[in-house]
Parts: structure tokens; C-alpha cells; sequence
């Protein structure tokens, strides 16, 4: 009987990942790029059972574990049968996960859980040591592109290798140590998005704006990577607002169209604007939902954190940063 239990960050895109060559299995149609933030973590546990079925057991508000939904227990057990067959095993699991925030929100909650889930079967069958590219492919599998990121630290861009199954992997492009930036998350819903980030990927080229997105990115890309190599906020900036508005217009644009953004949204998107017109450096993005990251320097998050959690739209902050990556050394769940 082996028990591994992992905690894995969350992640926040530059370069967002949007539309995919292979939904299935992760392939998308353009690299992404992001930082492994610190905070945001989902932890799991896995241990190898005697039976021959899996059990998956979900933290509830309460911070009991119950049963999660049929749709949930479906994406683990294909992420399980996916590393059995890698592994060439046969064992089934008991599966505890928990996150210590807001689930299907946009706040890459799939990347930091799918994530903990391959490390943490890896380690059960006692293969952790996997190496990192092996581990970025494997979490790719669960279908979370994100979470094929959320398993280096630091500064990721995924995939740099290539377009093949082998080749679709992330890597690091810097670790944290590198570049002290905080992100200072401004939590303005906590309910489940209506449309999932797999219905988002789907409609992404109906929008006609899709293609231009595609001829644009080579250009972003090389600028983002510049700008973490000289750790230049005022350079990755306005690259940040313009890549997260492109993917809203995008699906703002699909068929049928998807409205990610709430009021809230727009309030602090404005806070942002106004903060950086009084001289503070704050530059927003947001993935798939309505909450809104705002990257900055240690110098402003606290101002930051104040002004944002004072606004009447906003229900809570979350102080977040630029983070290592996965942690072994955490206590079990069960």
C-alpha cells in the first residue's frame, strides 16, 4: 500500500491558451505562456487500494470530503486510466482533493487540480521522480492544457518543444527566485462559470476575430519571454490587458457567444486604470471568468490589495505571487 499526497499551484496566463488542435488530449493551436503563482493551491492525496474500482472523494464547503458529481469522478478516473496505461499498472486509487479556493471560477482550479492528481499517483506507484517534461505531457493528458503548466515553477511557457504528442510539453522559462512580481487576485464571483473554458476552447473559431488573434501572437510571444528575461513590468504590462481583452473578445464573439465578464468585472478593471494613472504599477488580466488578476510589484500590492478589496463589487482579495511550484512535503488528507 503506498500513500502520496501533493499540493499544486494554480497558474495565471500572459499568453493565454484558447482553442485547441486536439481538445481531447490538450493540443492547442498556440504556445501559452505563465506563472506558477503560490497560493492558490489544490492539495490531493492518493493511495493505492486492494479493490478494483476507484474511489474519488471531493472536499465540501464544510471541509468534509463527500461525492463529488458523475462529470468529476468520469475526468479522474480517465486521468487515473491514463497513467495506469503509461505506467503499465493495473492498481486502482482512493482519490481526496481540495482546494483552498474557488473551484471552476476562472481561477485555474482544473490546472492546480489535475495537476496534484498526476503528481500524486505518480508518486503512489513510485514513479515522482519522473522527469519534469514526462510529468508537464503526463498532466497534459487529463485534458487541462493549464495543467500541463501548473507542474513547473516559476515562469512556464507550454508547449516549446513542439506540436507532437512527445514533443507537447511545458517548460521553464525562468524560476520564480528570478522575478518577485504579486498578483493580486480581486474575486468578484465564487459560483461555477455557465459555460466551461472545454465549451470556450470549442467556439473559440467561430469567432472572427479568432484568426487575427493567431497572427498576432508570434509577436506577443517574443515580447512577454523579453520582458521576463529583463523583469521589465512595464513592458509585459500592456501585453497582459491586451492578450486577456483579445480572449474576451473572442468568446464575446463566438457562436453562440459567451459573456464571462459581470459588472464586477468592469469596476475593477476601471480601479486598475485609475490606480496606474496615480502612478502605481498595475496591469490586469483575467482567463476564462469573471475575476480579475492584477500583476504588480511588491512596492504596490499592498496599496493595491486595499483599494480593490474597498470597491463594493469586489467580495474578497486573494494576495497572491510568482511560486515554486509543487510541494511532496503535505500532510495527508485522509
Amino acid at each position: 500500500m503506498s500513500k502520496t499526497t501533493v499540493s499544486a499551484p494554480a497558474n495565471i496566463a500572459f499568453i493565454k491558451y484558447w482553442g485547441a488542435r486536439d481538445l481531447d488530449r490538450a493540443m492547442p493551436m498556440n504556445p501559452s505562456i505563465s506563472m506558477t503563482l503560490t497560493e492558490c493551491v489544490s492539495h490531493c492525496t492518493v493511495e493505492v487500494l486492494d479493490g478494483e474500482h476507484d474511489e474519488v472523494w471531493l472536499s465540501e464547503p464544510d471541509g468534509n470530503f463527500g461525492q463529488p458529481t458523475s462529470a468529476f469522478v468520469r475526468r479522474v478516473v480517465q486521468q487515473l486510466d491514463n497513467l495506469r496505461a503509461w505506467a503499465g499498472s493495473r492498481e486502482h486509487f482512493r482519490v481526496a482533493t481540495r482546494n483552498n479556493f474557488p473551484s471552476s471560477a476562472g481561477l485555474a482550479s482544473s490546472a492546480s487540480g489535475f495537476s496534484a492528481l498526476t503528481l500524486a499517483t505518480l508518486g503512489a506507484l513510485g514513479k515522482r521522480n519522473t522527469p519534469p517534461e514526462e510529468l508537464s505531457r503526463l498532466a497534459r493528458l487529463s485534458g487541462s492544457g493549464s495543467a500541463a503548466r501548473s507542474v513547473l515553477g516559476g515562469y512556464v511557457e507550454w508547449p516549446a518543444g513542439g506540436t507532437t504528442q512527445e514533443s507537447c510539453h511545458a517548460v521553464q522559462l525562468a524560476p520564480a527566485s528570478h522575478w518577485d512580481l504579486r498578483d493580486v487576485i480581486a474575486v468578484v464571483e465564487i459560483g461555477a462559470k455557465t459555460v466551461s473554458s472545454r465549451e470556450g476552447h470549442q467556439r473559440a473559431p467561430t469567432s472572427p476575430y479568432y484568426g487575427k488573434r493567431l497572427e498576432l501572437l508570434p509577436r506577443r510571444l517574443e515580447a512577454v519571454r523579453a520582458a521576463i528575461e529583463a523583469a521589465d513590468l512595464a513592458r509585459l504590462g500592456p501585453i497582459l490587458e491586451e492578450e486577456a481583452v483579445d480572449l474576451h473578445l473572442i468568446a464575446m464573439s463566438s457562436h453562440p457567444p459567451i459573456f464571462y465578464w459581470s459588472p464586477g468585472t468592469i469596476a475593477v478593471l476601471r480601479a486598475v486604470r485609475e490606480l496606474r494613472q496615480e502612478g502605481l504599477h498595475a496591469w490586469a488580466t483575467m482567463d476564462a471568468g469573471a475575476n480579475v488578476h492584477v500583476i504588480c510589484d511588491p512596492e504596490s500590492e499592498d496599496e493595491i490589495a486595499d483599494r480593490l478589496a474597498a470597491l463594493p463589487a469586489v467580495g474578497y482579495v486573494i494576495r497572491d505571487g510568482a511560486g515554486d511550484g509543487p510541494d511532496d512535503e503535505t500532510p495527508h488528507l485522509f
